[in-house]
């Protein structure tokens, strides 16, 4: 058998929705879009969205409209997807890197705190696997030291921290619409806040620093004058990617339940493998469950982690890592002096942890086959 790390749950109304709009012909930015964003603000429960060309650009869009600069710092976890920490740097502001709490994952408040100096200016917390994070010590952190934050909800749609959803608590928040991901339009993304002035300074900043509504300039009701305000990105959504987001919208919580009924099967079957450290449940939050990660408890085995994971590709199960901490990268390392040693956390996590195969289309035979054969390789390799 052969099971894929991902297999993206794509049917027929994305397909048909996709035809729609290429009969309108209309391709790009337009009516689905935006369509696309009011209908994303109101499942989330917030004021504004805005789609964009990826997680990346929602970030990086929304740490310019805070007004991050040439010399400020932002508190970033080391244990991440560059992109988090790369944003700051667009910016020619510093990536401050902090360790991970051993529990969730999750940026480390206490080490966070010893990271701040007069010239941090936010911090941008990652929903690890898509867990959130404390956001009550969040909210306190952030108002204790006077900065900005930027959620990394990549992860994380749609997750809940006491009933809301993430995304309603902070200046801005950043979701991604990656192949992978529990809503997906390929590539893709969205940013949402609260703050009407964040909205107009990303809009603008969102399709070269355009005057406002400068996409409709070729439709019936638009204009071909448009002025350049601002040197701007060009990080805008089409509506055939917007038309694939609304058809997975609607059925974005059900597949997160899918997700989470897989999740439970992985823990049900796992529990009493000593040898393995599986999720540990939040009472306070919902899961968006991107990624069931475990870890192997290394003193009881005679191989590593990367030997695991060979043998489970050699069985045709396919896993990941996630992620190779930021500080073990030669850029982190060459151009902000981070090293090995600094993060003893997101270390230690990063030497037992594997990812394994999750998404919707999962069938219960799949889910046994991974679960049958890892506890198998656990058991030969036993000390």
């Amino acid at each position: 058998m052969q099971i894929p790390f991902h297999r993206p749950s794509l049917g027929r109304a994305e397909e048909e929705a996709v035809l729609q709009v290429l009969r309108s012909g209309w391709l790009t930015m337009g009516p689905k879009t935006i369509e696309f964003e009011r209908e994303f603000a109101s499942f989330v429960g917030v004021k504004h969205a805005l789609a964009v060309s990826s997680c990346t650009a929602g970030l990086h869009l929304a740490l310019e409209a805070l007004g991050i600069r040439e010399n400020d710092e932002v508190l970033v976890p080391t244990l991440t997807f560059t992109a988090t920490a790369e944003v700051v740097t667009y910016l020619n502001a510093k990536p401050v890197l902090v360790d991970c709490e051993p529990t969730y994952y999750n940026i480390d408040f206490d080490a966070a705190h010893k990271k701040c100096t007069p010239k941090t200016r936010a911090i941008v917390p990652v929903h690890f696997a898509g867990m959130p994070c404390d956001m009550r010590r969040l909210k306190e952190f952030a108002e204790e030291h006077r900065i900005y934050v930027l959620e990394d909800a990549a992860h994380a749609f749609p997750a809940k921290y006491e009933n809301a959803y993430v995304g309603t608590q902070s200046s801005a928040t950043a979701y991604s619409f990656y192949a992978t991901k529990t809503l997906t339009t390929g590539e893709g993304g969205m940013v949402v806040t609260n703050s009407d002035e964040l909205l107009a300074r990303m809009q603008t900043m969102r399709l070269h620093g355009m005057s406002k509504d400068a996409w409709k300039r070729y439709t019936a009701g638009g204009s071909w004058f448009y002025e350049i305000v601002a040197p701007g990105f060009k990080y805008n959504l089409t509506d055939l990617q917007s038309a694939i987001g609304l058809v997975q919208l609607a059925k974005a919580e059900r597949m997160r339940v899918q997700r989470q009924n897989i999740a439970e099967c992985y823990s049900c079957a796992l529990k009493c493998v000593a040898e393995l450290i599986l999720p540990t449940p939040n009472p306070l939050a919902v899961s968006a469950w991107h990624l069931y990660v475990v870890l192997v408890n290394l003193d009881m085995l005679r191989i590593s982690r990367d030997e695991v994971m060979l043998q489970l590709q050699a069985r045709g199960i396919s896993c990941a890592v996630h992620f190779i901490p930021l500080h073990y990268h030669p850029y982190y390392q060459q151009s902000w002096g981070y090293a090995l040693g600094d993060f003893p956390a997101a270390e230690a996590y990063f030497k037992r942890c594997i990812s394994l195969p999750l998404y919707p289309e999962m069938t219960q035979q799949e889910v046994d086959y991974v679960v049958t054969n890892l506890i198998d390789i656990v058991k030969a390799n036993r000390r």
